[in-house]
C-alpha cells in the first residue's frame, strides 16, 4: 500500500497485536487521519488509532466515500469488508486483518488494521505459486464470492503469512467470483478445507457467524453464502471459472 503523503506515526508497531486487542483498539480508539491512499478506487484513508497506551496504524474507508456500483447496493461496501473479516475469523485462517465497522472523522465506515508487507516479495511470482496460504485464500474467496481478488490485494508478511484485503465487492447473491488464484480450479479440496467448510456450514446455520452476517448483509446474501459452502462440500472441488462472467478482476 502507498499513501499520497508519507505520514509518520509516533505509534506502536502495527504488528504483534493479538486480534482481540486489535479489534478493541480499532473499535474504541481515537482515529486521526494522516493521509489518503490515492491508488484506491473508493476513499481510503491512512490513519492512526490510539486507546490508552495502545497505538497503531489503520485504514479507514468511510461509507460516504464509496463510489456507486451498478451491481452492488449503494453504501454497503464497508459492511461487506467487515463480513469478510467475520468469515475469515471463523475459518481460523486469519486471512483478513482485524476489521470493524465504526464511526470516524467522515462518518461511519470500516476500519482495518494496517499491515506492513515484505517489500522483497515478487507479487507476480507469488500469484503464480501454489503456496498453501494462497490455496486457503482461494477457498475463502469462493465462500465470500469475492469479485475482485487482484494480486495487489495480497499482503505478504515478513514471517511468510499472507493477508488478503479489499473485500468490498463480496457476498453478492449472484455468482461473481473473479480472482487471479485459479491454480487449483477443478482440483479436490484439501482435507483441511473440507473440515473448515463443514464448521462454517454449522456456524452459518446455528452459530455466531450466521447471526453476525445477518447484521451486515441481506438475508438473501447470507443464504447464498451458506449455499456456496454447501456446494463446495457437495462437490469436494475448487470451483471452475464461469463461462457467464469474467473470471479475472478488472485491472
Amino acid at each position: 500500500m502507498s499513501a499520497e503523503s508519507e505520514p509518520t506515526l509516533s505509534a506502536a508497531p502495527t504488528t504483534g497485536l493479538d486480534d482481540e486487542t486489535a479489534l478493541r483498539l480499532l473499535r474504541d480508539g481515537q482515529l486521526e487521519v494522516a493521509g489518503r491512499l490515492v491508488e484506491a478506487t473508493n476513499m481510503t484513508l491512512y490513519c492512526s488509532v490510539r486507546l490508552g497506551g495502545l497505538a497503531a496504524a489503520c485504514v479507514y474507508k468511510p461509507v460516504r466515500g464509496e463510489r456507486p456500483l451498478w451491481d452492488f447496493p449503494d453504501g454497503t461496501l464497508a459492511a461487506r469488508e467487515v463480513a469478510a473479516f467475520e468469515v475469515s475469523a471463523a475459518t481460523g485462517w486469519r486471512i483478513v486483518p482485524p476489521t470493524v465497522y465504526r464511526d470516524g472523522p467522515f462518518g461511519p465506515g470500516m476500519c482495518q488494521l494496517w499491515i506492513d508487507t515484505d517489500p522483497e516479495v515478487d507479487l507476480m511470482a507469488l500469484i503464480r505459486s501454489r503456496q498453501p496460504a494462497l490455496r486457503r485464500m482461494a477457498v475463502f474467496d469462493a465462500v465470500v464470492n469475492n469479485a475482485d481478488r487482484k494480486g495487489g490485494h495480497l499482503l505478504p508478511l515478513l514471517d511468510g503469512h499472507i493477508h488478503g484485503v479489499d473485500h468490498g465487492v463480496s457476498f453478492s447473491a449472484e455468482d461473481k467470483l473473479r480472482t487471479v488464484l485459479w491454480q487449483w480450479r477443478g482440483k479436490p479440496l484439501s482435507r483441511e478445507a473440507m473440515n473448515v467448510l463443514a464448521r462454517l456450514e454449522r456456524d452459518l446455520e446455528q452459530g455466531r457467524l450466521g447471526r453476525r452476517l445477518r447484521e451486515l448483509l441481506t438475508l438473501a446474501e447470507v443464504e447464498a453464502t451458506w449455499s456456496r459452502v454447501r456446494r463446495l462440500l457437495d462437490t469436494g472441488l475448487h470451483p471452475l471459472p464461469s463461462q457467464d462472467w469474467p473470471a479475472l478482476p478488472w485491472p
